[in-house]
């Protein structure tokens, strides 16, 4: 069995998240992120329409890119942020805190209750979302 260290553990568990950005970077999916690819989504994150910004976050949690955001693709990103975030904060997260925020999105944005969210339930349920809306604006004086 091996055993890893704390900081060990974090790096591996921040690589899951990772892959998840660079395929959110890799806009023709071809394996790799030119630095073209690089520069437009961080032009899209830092100066971006909330539009484009909105298009850019459904794509990150659109794994598969089947153009529908399904309760395991966002289970996947949830556990990834989680294993890398969770085992930092007080008090500690409960195995269980992934799948409930999972749900509570979808309580939310599956509007049809269809089981999936789309791109047009995932705009308009953030752009009539205050807090969502407010951090859209987060970086824009950054550069």
């Amino acid at each position: 069995m091996l055993w890893l260290t704390p900081a060990v553990h974090s790096i591996i568990d921040a690589s899951t998240y990772a892959h998840f950005l660079f395929n959110a970077f890799d806009t023709d999916h071809n394996g790799s992120v030119s630095f073209e690819d690089f520069v437009m989504g961080l032009s899209i994150l830092l100066r971006g329409t909330v539009q484009e910004k909105l298009n850019w976050a459904f794509n990150l949690y659109d794994i598969n890119k089947d153009g529908y955001i399904t309760k395991e693709e966002m289970l996947d990103i949830m556990k990834a942020i989680y294993d890398m975030m969770g085992k930092c904060t007080y008090p500690v997260l409960k195995e269980e805190t992934p799948r409930q925020h999972v749900e509570v999105f979808f309580q939310k944005m599956d509007k049809n209750k269809d089981g999936v969210v789309t791109i047009d339930e995932f705009i308009d349920c953030c752009q009539n979302d205050e807090n969502i809306m407010r951090s859209m604006h987060l970086f824009e004086n950054v550069l």
